[in-house]
């Protein structure tokens, strides 16, 4: 008989009723639409295909993993600063070939895990370094939701603090936690969709929504699709193969991390069932499509993983619906702009819960395995990704960037395999006792 996680509302194979899930995917649908949408804007792409590229890779990844994850593809902010100079340069061709790289990475990766197997996932990655890296994807996000909160853009270069801003994100902070605290049945799953319409009207009543793109947009809008052969005539980029390709092993940590997460959220394994293999290729063959279709890479989602947490509906229909939605969105120019619309202190408010959720998750993680800080070995590692994650201390070489988070999990991870079982005074001590 098949797992079932009863602790959740909806596990990953239940079925929700029909209105129960539109409103359920069009939750983690808004959750996840700003940070997708702005990484196209912030590179000079049309956000209508990353929003459509997403909602197919999401269900090309659900099909590879053959409906046991549930996750969201959405826009990699990893790849911005190459992107961006790409774009100066030869343009989307160059990036959709480098996009189209990133994904036969994953895919490479994904075939020697298939044949070399996964058991070793178990030992590089033990609870004292599953814990903070869980954390770690929570806590490092906590400057880009307090920024979203209180900062108000006024050119590409200049934010100001604007306490309008940061009224509306604490009012809609506090109506997502009333809704989930006192709402019941059905409408008691619907807090973070619930939370950003009240913080939308909100917004509305302190002047700080444009609704002129709403207005001007068409109800009917086919993305500017950037298909080889069709759009352009394609040749080779060696210059954003190689810039972009390396990036890949820099996302891949942050997905294991996110799989980690999931796996404490759903009381299951999915580096074994469907393997990390599956995961893998399934981001990959996303990030292709991306490519092919004229949308940036594409990666898991922790603003959606946060979604799953606080309400506790796991279901894969769900992300699917998602999915789904996400590509009928891209083709609704009016839906798609009104979504748009929605002001960064809103999503801000959303944030500081969801992100802190997850990280809440990696903390259950090490009280759930017991682990002992009087040990100095948990003590270094964990405190060592901890900071390493949270201050984001990246590291730069020749055009590379790795995020806080990657070079966390690679250092923790390298600790983890090279520190004794216990301190020299640790050893001093027991044996002292034993005498």
């Amino acid at each position: 008989m098949a797992f079932h996680n009863d602790e959740a509302v909806l596990d990953i194979g239940d079925k929700p009723k029909f209105g129960q899930w539109v409103g359920l995917s069009i939750q983690h649908l808004f959750a996840m639409f700003g940070s997708t949408v702005l990484v196209p804007i912030l590179v000079g792409l049309d956000p209508s295909i990353a929003l459509f590229s997403s909602g197919v890779g999401t269900l090309m990844y659900i099909l590879i993993t053959r409906g046991k994850i549930p996750a969201y593809m959405g826009s990699s902010f990893s790849f911005i600063t190459i992107m961006q100079a790409l774009m100066k340069g030869a343009g989307y061709p160059a990036i959709a070939q480098g996009t189209i790289a990133v994904g036969v990475v994953y895919l490479i990766v994904a075939l020697i895990v298939a044949r070399s197997g996964s058991a070793w996932i178990d030992r590089a990655l033990p609870p004292v370094v599953v814990g903070p890296i869980v954390m770690v994807i929570g806590l490092s996000l906590a400057g880009t939701a307090a920024t979203d909160a209180t900062m108000r853009t006024i050119s590409a270069t200049k934010s100001v603090y604007d306490l309008r801003y940061f009224a509306v994100a604490m009012i809609t902070l506090a109506s997502v936690i009333i809704y989930n605290m006192y709402l019941k049945k059905f409408i008691s799953l619907l807090p973070i969709l619930l939370g950003i319409i009240t913080g939308y009207l909100v917004a509305l009543l302190f002047g700080i929504v444009d609704l002129t793109p709403v207005q001007q947009a068409a109800w009917f809008d086919l993305p500017k699709f950037e298909i080889p052969f069709i759009s352009y005539q394609p040749q080779v980029y060696w210059g954003a193969i190689l810039s972009m390709a390396p990036i890949a092993f820099v996302t891949m940590t942050e997905h294991m991390g996110h799989i980690m997460v999931l796996n404490k959220l759903t009381k299951r394994d999915f580096f074994k069932d469907p393997g990390l293999n599956h995961t893998l290729a399934g981001d990959g063959t996303a990030s292709i499509i991306a490519g092919l279709v004229g949308g940036p890479p594409v990666t898991s989602y922790g603003e959606n993983i946060g979604v799953l947490a606080m309400t506790k509906v796991h279901s894969i229909y769900v992300l699917g619906g998602a999915g789904f939605f996400a590509i009928l969105f891209a083709f609704i120019g009016k839906l798609s702009a009104l979504i748009r619309s929605i002001p960064s202190p809103v999503i801000g408010g959303i944030s500081f819960l969801l992100f802190g959720v997850i990280a809440s998750n990696g903390l259950r993680v090490l009280i759930d395995n017991k682990v002992n800080f009087d040990q100095k070995r948990n003590l270094m590692i964990a405190s060592t990704i901890l900071v390493i994650g949270i201050g984001n201390a990246s590291l730069q070489f020749s055009g590379y960037q790795f995020s806080g988070l990657a070079l966390a999990t690679v250092i923790g991870i390298f600790l983890n395999f090279v520190l004794p079982e216990h301190a020299a005074n640790e050893e001093e001590a027991e044996k002292n006792d034993l005498i």
